[in-house]
């Protein structure tokens, strides 16, 4: 996707069943996430067959987190992938996690007592070369701004630091897609409305930022671009992407 006409990178088009214009987006989206924040965790559960935590620690091994690093989880949500950061590094108080929702933030106070911030994720926070590793998982289609995030990600790390972006890509083959297309499309929104009309919403949504999502090669361009190094992903069975990078220095 070329950049807009404002010079952003977003990671799709404006979704215009949700939200008229680019500017609404973050409110549509804090919205969205803050009216889902207590089913979250029982509809990524389903989602997840049973592996997530399992798929997130080894990631997060693969990517080089350690003991005595301290890791910033950018859209933290519920917890997902901090939990397992902390199982990595031992100790809470080594893990921030970040949310723009407040509802999402107020899940994961009571699942894990690691320091929260509610902020956008393009303007951290924290202080420069404060970080040694940045985690993002399943978010990245909700930022505004690829360059703008990369960017900050950058910032906050320290020379040497690395980042790990877990998502979902759009399956390449028209088989798959067509499946996809069904299963995270179709049944598991119909299957999420048990939990609520705005559950069922959410799962309508992430499947269309799923399929309008610009491609991997896009992501990893943006990612060089702002001055990562050793910039790679890693697929698992198809869809499953962990982009990973590092800063120099």
């Amino acid at each position: 996707m070329k950049r807009d006409e404002a010079g952003a990178a977003p990671p799709h088009g404006v979704l215009k069943e949700y939200y008229e214009a680019a500017p609404d987006r973050q409110r549509f989206v804090r919205d969205l996430f803050d009216r889902t924040a207590g089913a979250y965790d029982r509809i990524n559960n389903a989602l997840a067959f049973g592996s997530g935590g399992w798929y997130r620690r080894q990631a997060l091994r693969r990517a080089g987190l350690a003991p005595g690093m301290r890791l910033l989880d950018v859209a933290v949500g519920t917890g997902a992938v901090s939990r397992e950061a902390v199982r990595i590094l031992g100790r809470a108080e080594d893990v921030v996690g970040l949310d723009l929702s407040a509802g999402m933030l107020a899940v994961a106070r009571r699942n894990l007592p690691i320091p929260l911030l509610q902020a956008e994720a393009e303007a951290i926070p924290l202080a420069d070369a404060s970080v040694d590793f940045v985690s993002m998982g399943y978010a990245l289609r909700h930022a505004g701004d690829l360059r703008a995030l990369f960017t900050e990600f950058r910032r906050v790390l320290r020379p040497g630091g690395r980042v790990l972006l877990l998502e979902i890509a759009r399956p390449e083959g028209r088989l798959a897609l067509g499946a996809a297309r069904f299963w995270l499309g179709r049944v598991v929104p119909a299957a999420s409305h048990l939990l609520g009309r705005r559950a069922a919403l959410l799962m309508r949504y992430y499947w269309d930022t799923i399929e309008h999502c610009v491609p991997p090669a896009e992501i990893l361009r943006h990612l060089n671009e702002v001055g990562f190094a050793e910039v790679g992903c890693d697929v698992q069975l198809g869809v499953m992407r962990a982009y990973s990078a590092r800063k120099p220095g």
